[in-house]
């Protein structure tokens, strides 16, 4: 980030002062009126305004809280810790957070060079960003979609790695200097830079992370289901296409929250298939190999050995009593 910029950022505010001074936790009452923990937009934005831009204040830990309007945090330098949704999240240098008004978001505190800033934007600040966006399904675009009320959330939080995409740190930053400096017409700008930051980010779904715990058992029920009903022909291709995201982000995800890859899987099951195809149908081996999803005979005749440990031929015979 510029230097300038930073330097700016990095200054004790009066907040953080009173903190280091000894007030233990953080003034509720810069953040709220109400007794539950909603911070509120009406406290830290100035009328009549979609977005504004505040550093996050350090040395002290924010217990668990909503916004009622979006966040998005960059980190700027250092690194912050989050709790959100019951899922740590740790960001470091040149990372994107965007938070939903559904997000339970809980940070611990951060030292003097830790430097962050929340982007405090309401939901109609994206109306721009959206008609520019892609129609294709994508959980980037989904996002979008709760955000403006069209729609149920696809999840609280999307977490970007993208410290080393250089036209979004750049366009990051064009955001912040138009905040910071406020720079004339920098409503107007700043809704195309956001809507120029989210194509750039649906070119980089890739490097974007999910951890809400109702996403990843929806995540895992649409992966399963799929090659259970297209186990024959099943394409990760065509499943990210159904699922709105890409191939690379979608194979990484498959691997990290299923513990194995799409083509074990789609492996597993077609020998399931296979198994059972066996042991209840009259159908020929050849026949089976082929309605499992398979065109290399002797392939298949591996593959099985593998799995169970005897040949398909084999396995017919040895459950033929069992009929």
């Amino acid at each position: 980030m510029n230097k300038e910029m930073l330097k700016k950022l990095s200054v004790i505010t009066h907040e953080e002062q009173e903190i280091l001074n000894g007030q233990k936790g953080i003034n509720k009452n810069i953040y709220t009126e109400k007794e539950e923990m909603i911070i509120d937009c009406k406290k830290l934005l100035e009328k009549g305004k979609l977005i504004q831009l505040r550093a996050h204040t350090r040395f002290t830990h924010f217990p668990k809280h909503k916004h009622n309007y979006i966040e998005v945090i960059y980190m700027c330098k250092g690194s912050t810790k989050h709790i959100i949704n019951d899922n740590e999240v740790l960001l470091c240098e040149g990372d994107l957070l965007f938070l939903n008004q559904s997000s339970i978001q809980e940070v611990y505190p951060a030292s003097i060079d830790d430097i962050a800033i929340n982007f405090i934007i309401l939901p109609e600040f994206f109306n721009v960003a959206f008609t520019m966006m892609s129609e294709d399904e994508n959980l980037l675009r989904k996002f979008l979609i709760d955000s403006l009320g069209k729609g149920r959330h696809a999840a609280p939080y999307l977490y970007f790695h993208v410290a080393d995409v250089l036209p979004i740190q750049n366009l990051i930053e064009n955001m912040v200097w138009t905040l910071l400096y406020n720079q004339p017409n920098k409503r107007s700008s700043n809704q195309i830079t956001m809507g120029l930051l989210m194509l750039n980010l649906q070119n980089h779904m890739d490097k974007m992370e999910i951890g809400n715990e109702t996403y990843n058992r929806d995540f895992t029920v649409s992966v399963l289901n799929y090659i259970e009903e297209n186990y024959k022909n099943g394409m990760l291709e065509e499943l990210a296409q159904l699922m709105g995201t890409n191939v690379y982000w979608l194979s990484r995800e498959i691997k990290k929250r299923l513990g194995k890859t799409y083509k074990n899987l789609l492996q597993m099951k077609r020998m399931n298939q296979a198994r059972y195809l066996l042991g209840h149908s009259e159908m020929t081996v050849t026949d089976i190999i082929d309605a499992v999803g398979y065109d290399n005979t002797s392939y298949f005749y591996r593959k099985f050995k593998e799995f169970y440990e005897i040949s398909p031929k084999e396995y017919r015979e040895k459950i033929k009593p069992c009929k």
